[in-house]
């Protein structure tokens, strides 16, 4: 809740503290995978036959289910279940902030040190394509177009990363920019 009101520009709404109350709890795996001497940052693009995001840019992730005992269980299961990564490949490290989505998602990022022998194996159902930027891309503050969107009332913060014709914004960039900020520290 703190890292989402951080991001707002000015008091919250009755529609956004509700839906702060209510939110529908989902986990992401931020992966980290060793490429060519320095660490990567991977990601999916969605399925564009999908009805919610389709195309989008995000990390492999989804909705905590009954059998998750928790974040963790939940995205490394959707990590499995999305692009065959399966759990003994991830060492996890840590989790950021939980961020709420306009969509109703509170979205707890878990970080974790992925197997340099990977390879990605998509579900076309879910993901197009899978892909990875290396991480000091994201670190490079030249990198990052900031902007203020308005939902529920209330002005927000928002992100934007652009890598090779590739448009990383929404949660996915607000994600990456709370892990700079850990990691800058």
């Amino acid at each position: 809740m703190a890292r989402t009101l951080a991001e707002l520009e000015g008091v919250p709404s009755t529609e956004l503290l509700a839906r702060l109350r209510d939110g529908r709890p989902a986990a992401v795996l931020l992966g980290l995978i060793e490429r060519e001497g320095q660490l990567h940052v991977l990601f999916t693009q969605r399925a564009q036959h999908l009805s919610v995001h389709a195309g989008q840019i995000s990390f492999p992730g989804g909705r905590l289910e009954t059998c998750d005992a928790g974040p963790e269980d939940a995205a490394l299961r959707e990590a499995n279940e999305e692009i065959g990564l399966a759990g003994d490949a991830v060492s996890v490290v840590g989790q950021l902030d939980s961020f709420l989505t306009v969509t109703g998602f509170l979205i707890t990022p878990i970080v974790g040190f992925i197997d340099a022998k990977f390879e990605p194996v998509p579900d076309a159902n879910e993901v197009d394509v899978v892909f990875d930027v290396p991480l000091p891309f994201f670190l490079d503050a030249g990198n990052v177009v900031h902007g203020v969107r308005e939902r529920m009332g209330v002005a927000f913060r928002v992100y934007e990363f652009n890598y090779d014709r590739r448009n990383i914004w929404g949660a996915t960039a607000s994600i990456l920019m709370n892990f700079k900020d850990v990691i800058s520290k």
